[in-house]
This record gives structure tokens, sequence and C-alpha cells, in this order.
């Protein structure tokens, strides 16, 4: 995982497949903790997701949540929107089509 501090109130983190996907957003949880920030995700290396990802994805939103942050997905290629669709997770999250615009 690439996480990159866009600036003092924005990181950017740009996420890879499973085993990754799993530490990587641990890692992120860990760095909210101590200084917490909104998130930008990247999804534009992701191929496939599985419950225990959606699960660690929906922790994230739940603590962003509590500490008045905002969480941007972007670059999610059709495949992984319609996870999100098939789900219903599309209404409860936010998407941008790529990092620029979630930045905005």
């Amino acid at each position: 995982m690439t996480i990159e501090n866009w600036s003092d109130r924005i990181i950017v983190v740009e996420l890879e497949d499973d085993p990754q996907f799993a530490d990587d957003l641990a890692n992120l949880l860990d760095q909210l903790d101590q200084a917490p920030r909104d998130v930008v995700l990247n999804f534009s290396a992701i191929s496939f997701l599985n419950s225990s990802n959606i699960a660690k994805l929906l922790r994230l939103r739940k603590k962003m949540l509590s500490v008045d942050r905002w969480l941007v997905l972007c670059g999610i290629t059709a495949k992984i929107k319609s996870v999100f669709a098939i789900t219903g997770l599309d209404k409860i999250f936010q998407f941008a089509g790529d990092i620029t615009t979630a930045l905005a």
C-alpha cells in the first residue's frame, strides 16, 4: 500500500489485492487513530472484493463517521462497482471516478 499525505487533512491510499488489502486497511486504521484525516481510497489495482474486505471497509467507514471525516472511493472498475451495487453498499459509500475528482 502506498499512503500519500496529500495535505494535513487528506490521505490518499493506493490499495492492492489480497492478501495485502486486509493489511493495508489495518495499517490505515492505525494511522487514523493517531491523526484522523479525510481519506481517498484508490481501487484501480483491485480486481476482487470478498466479504472480509467489505467488512473492513465498513469498519473504516464507521471510524470515519465517528470522527466526522469523509471517505471517498475512486478508481473502481465496473466489476467491483457491481459488488457494491449487489450488496447495497453503493448507497452508503461516496464514489469518484479518479483521484483528482475525489480530491475536489
